[in-house]
């Protein structure tokens, strides 16, 4: 009886054993269904990341310069050393590729590497030290350069995903992805003019980044990365990048010019300091340049008066609709126009009346 009872036990024990692994193996085949696998699954955000990086990398550069240094203070010997590093990208299949001015500043000689690992000696085509790009030329095969798609800064928006590719810290085509924080931002360039219209970013735009290319979320160049801020030098979450507007206004001169070109009124102009102290707001104009658009609309420079004492003429405190409190504020608004454009100029005649001048711009002298 104990036999047959233990023989029925086991019998049901090993049933239920069964059952069980049968059960657990169903279960396991309705997951492995409901589960897709990983490499095959992407988020919609994941997807356009890859396909951004995928599709922009190609055309992202590794720039490096060196200068000349003395190897001592007593010999005329002199050493080829590492100066600094950022990041350009592919402008044309002829070989442009854009970067900052900084990045390039003092440079003997630029290397370029593109993604295919080669590397070219760049040529400097032109510069703008004022908005903080360079043009260069590399002479790479058109076939292996691919020029990155250029957006429009203008239909940005707080809130929108932005892309930074580039160099940080020397570690070649890294991707980080943030969102435009603000617009409209200044900035100071190295000749302490002020950058306008500038892209504010949380993507992480770290020392090497410089130059490199920020894209909106159709892979389209929506601005240069050029400034961080932060004590220590390294990503805080807030960086900057050069409008592509501005951009795509500046870069055709340096291909024709080498520089950046605006028209002028056919002035010369005080300091901006002797203004200050004198609680001048505006740009006051020194003299007109005879045969110019300033001498023709009739605008006048700086007088002597009977008793020998030097009295102001015109201050320009307005172009067209645009407030001019310095000459910053005027070179902005005069790189708005072209030459042979005619524009309304708003100034205080000796600092008192108000007066309005039609000027025809000028090519620069």
């Amino acid at each position: 009886m104990k036999s047959t009872m233990k023989k029925t036990i086991n019998f049901l024990l090993v049933s239920a054993a069964l059952a069980i692994t049968a059960l657990t193996s169903v279960a396991i085949a309705q997951l492995s269904q409901a589960v897709p696998d990983y490499l095959s699954f992407q988020t919609e955000d994941e997807a356009n990341n890859i396909e951004i990086f995928s599709a922009a990398s190609p055309s992202v550069v590794y720039v490096t310069n060196t200068t000349l240094v003395r190897s001592s203070p007593f010999t005329r010997n002199v050493q080829e050393i590492p100066q600094g590093a950022g990041t350009g990208f592919v402008w044309s299949k002829e070989g442009l590729i854009v970067t900052n001015y900084h990045v390039v500043q003092g440079a003997n000689r630029i290397m370029i590497r593109t993604q295919d690992q080669s590397s070219w000696e760049a040529e400097i085509i032109g510069v703008s030290p004022d908005k903080d790009l360079a043009l260069l030329r590399i002479g790479a095969p058109e076939d292996t350069l691919i020029p990155l798609p250029l957006g429009n800064s203008t239909d940005l928006q707080v809130g929108r995903k932005v892309i930074a590719i580039g160099n940080p810290f020397g570690l070649d085509t890294t991707l980080t992805v943030g969102v435009v924080s603000a617009l409209g931002r200044e900035i100071t360039s190295l000749t302490n003019r002020t950058i306008r219209d500038v892209i504010q970013t949380d993507a992480s735009i770290n020392p090497g980044n410089s130059g490199g290319p920020l894209l909106n979320s159709l892979g389209q160049l929506v601005g240069v990365n050029t400034q961080i801020i932060s004590p220590s030098g390294a990503n805080a979450g807030i960086g900057f990048a050069i409008p592509v507007n501005t951009v795509k206004r500046v870069i055709p001169q340096l291909m024709e010019f080498g520089r950046e070109i605006r028209p002028i009124l056919g002035i010369s102009n005080l300091n901006d300091s002797i203004s200050s102290q004198n609680n001048i707001d505006g740009v006051i104009v020194a003299e007109v340049i005879n045969g110019l658009g300033s001498a023709e609309a009739g605008l006048i420079g700086l007088e002597q008066d009977q008793q020998g004492n030097i009295v102001l003429g015109d201050v320009i405190v307005g172009i067209e609709n645009i407030t001019v409190s310095n000459s910053d504020d005027l070179l902005n608004a005069l790189e708005q126009f072209q030459p042979g454009d005619i524009v309304e100029v708003l100034t205080r005649r000796r600092n008192l009346n108000e007066m309005s001048f039609e000027v025809e711009l000028s090519e620069p002298l």
